[in-house]
């Protein structure tokens, strides 16, 4: 019984530490990026010696896919299991297409930080390509779902999630509207793309 005991307090100490690990990494990827951030940085401010981070997470890619969990639920990013629900009181063509420009907005928003970092570090932390590219799917899916009852052709599909895609959609941050201004203006660049694209 007190051997049992000793093992699952020696567990969650062990716990512990590892989430102190991922919470360090987090901040300081967060401060500085993933690829410049060193173990040794991670271990510092986790109070921890770089072995015992070592010992946790012998790749970059174990703890980049360690704080990735924490960051896709802190993110909430769409899922292609979730999007439906996303539509289900829009009636028009054009109330889905808001429900969309809405759910992005709020996504880009929670995420707009990590997504910017991630993707500079992209094409060095495989991890990384990883998480953007199941974050990418999930948009796709969002925007699929809200043209689900138009029966467009692939290409047309493809337009708008270009216009959706994170390095587009962020540069709305620059115009200087009101909120529901900005948002109706996404929604009249979407019609304009949709019919563009529905006549090639």
């Amino acid at each position: 019984m007190a051997r049992d005991y000793r093992m699952q307090k020696r567990a969650e100490a062990r716990d512990q530490v590892r989430e102190r690990i991922v919470e360090a990494a987090m901040r300081l990827h967060d401060e500085k990026g993933v690829v410049p951030t060193t173990f040794a940085e991670v271990a510092e401010r986790a109070g921890v010696g770089p072995a015992t981070v070592s010992r946790h997470f012998p790749t970059l890619g174990d703890l980049v896919r360690a704080c990735g969990a924490h960051v896709w639920q802190e993110m909430r990013p769409p899922t292609p299991d979730t999007v439906a629900s996303v539509f289900a009181e829009a009636k028009t063509g054009r109330d889905r297409l808001a429900r969309l420009v809405e759910e992005l907005d709020a996504f880009y928003a929670r995420g707009a930080h990590r997504l910017a970092l991630a993707a500079r570090d992209r094409e060095l932390v495989p991890e990384l390509d990883g998480f953007l590219t199941a974050v990418e799917a999930g948009v796709e899916a969002l925007v699929r779902e809200a043209l689900a009852h138009t029966g467009d052709r692939a290409h047309v599909i493809q337009v708008v999630v270009a216009f959706c895609s994170f390095q587009f959609w962020t540069q709305f941050t620059r115009v200087d509207l009101a909120p529901a201004e900005l948002t109706q203006l996404k929604v009249k660049i979407l019609e304009y793309a949709l019919k563009a694209a529905r006549q090639v």
